[in-house]
């Protein structure tokens, strides 16, 4: 794996906004960075690829652990939501069933997975339609890991027939920087692509009333997909709706993911996979060695992690959920590229390796971190 620097394109800026990433510059500095990019060879691919599928793979058994000994106090879930997680899980429910999951690699050892963002993952459009069309201008002969598109498409057509209603309802949160906004209506594109209705709103303008939830024009939410987190909309004003709901909205994606997006699954895998090539040790109660990360379950954007290695904290990062439950995880030093350290966005739909993204920061990857394009070459 290198890193490769390069001349950013004249107008990139208008040129990956007309693919939809407005918000491609944060804090002055560019987000979508075109400076440089990594260049993987084929077997570095094919490690990842077969580490997606088989960490896959590990979180379908770690579900069936979980639901089957009910272990779900180890996620700090309320107990309301065990039985709606337990049938929808059982149930199989209509899902996009994606994800990314950001693993550490430096092309000589394993792929090692930090965790899964598969409830509400982000980087989603620069890493299937921005860094494709970068590659097809800049480096036009090269390969790139990226069906990610076309999977998404696919998978829409797919569940499209069990979905309920006749028009997809898109939510996501209210946010300052138009990210969640850029990748909720990246994915209305791609359901339309594959012949389905959609229309935004947002999360906060979700009603409620007889036993059913419905949007600003009085129209019934039959199929929602939300880029709001599970652990929020259980706790909002609406959540314990769900139970009266009775399935009658179907969720994309479905509650069970609340399992698989938090960081308690961790030691689970571990457990059930000690010494995995593809997994780093991981406990919920102490570090295993001086080396390790502290990280709480349900953080986001690298909020309040620690980082410390030989007994000694390297690096930190403040925010809003230091009061809620952690785990330790083992530490793996990132490739270091002169100060920027590169984490691989791997993604899954369905189960099957999809394409990745990589997103540059230092020790810690937060939500000021770059987003790097790559290409592949023998």
């Amino acid at each position: 794996m290198q890193r490769r620097t390069l001349s950013p394109r004249a107008d990139w800026q208008g040129k990956v906004e007309a693919l939809g990433l407005i918000w491609h510059t944060a804090a002055g500095a560019p987000y979508w960075n075109e400076s440089a990019c990594y260049v993987f060879t084929p077997a570095e691919i094919e490690a990842i690829e077969t580490a997606t599928r088989d960490l896959y793979l590990m979180f379908l058994n770690a579900g069936e652990h979980i639901v089957a000994n009910r272990l779900f106090a180890q996620f700090g879930i309320p107990g309301w939501c065990e039985p709606l997680i337990i049938e929808a899980w059982q149930a199989e429910p209509p899902a996009l069933n994606y994800g990314r999951f950001d693993l550490g690699f430096d092309g000589r050892g394993p792929p090692k997975l930090f965790e899964f963002n598969c409830d509400t993952p982000t980087s989603l459009l620069e890493a299937a339609v921005v860094q494709w069309a970068w590659k097809e201008e800049c480096f036009p002969t090269h390969e790139q890991f990226n069906s990610l598109h076309d999977s998404l498409v696919a998978k829409w057509s797919d569940i499209g027939p069990y979905l309920a209603g006749d028009l997809v309802h898109f939510a996501h949160a209210q946010e300052s920087t138009g990210e969640d906004a850029v990748t909720t209506a990246y994915l209305l594109d791609t359901a339309r692509e594959a012949g389905l209705a959609g229309e935004v709103l947002l999360a906060s303008d979700i009603g409620w009333a007889a036993g059913k939830f419905y949007d600003l024009q009085e129209r019934e939410i039959r199929t929602l997909y939300h880029l709001y987190p599970w652990e929020w909309l259980v706790s909002e004003s609406f959540g314990r709706n769900l139970i009266e709901n009775q399935g009658r909205t179907v969720w994309i994606e479905p509650i069970w993911k609340m399992i698989w997006s938090n960081k308690a699954i961790l030691p689970i895998l571990w457990d059930l996979y000690p010494g995995h090539p593809n997994l780093l040790w991981a406990s919920r109660n102490a570090p295993a060695s001086d080396s390790y990360v502290r990280k709480p379950v349900l953080a986001r954007e690298g909020a309040n992690i620690h980082v410390v290695k030989a007994g000694r904290e390297i690096a930190r990062t403040d925010g809003a959920y230091g009061e809620g439950r952690v785990i330790y995880q083992g530490l793996f030093d990132l490739p270091d590229f002169g100060g920027v350290r590169p984490i691989i966005g791997s993604w899954s739909v369905d189960g099957e390796p999809a394409g990745l993204g990589v997103r540059e920061d230092g020790l810690i990857t937060g939500n000021l971190s770059r987003f790097a394009p790559h290409v592949i070459e023998a």
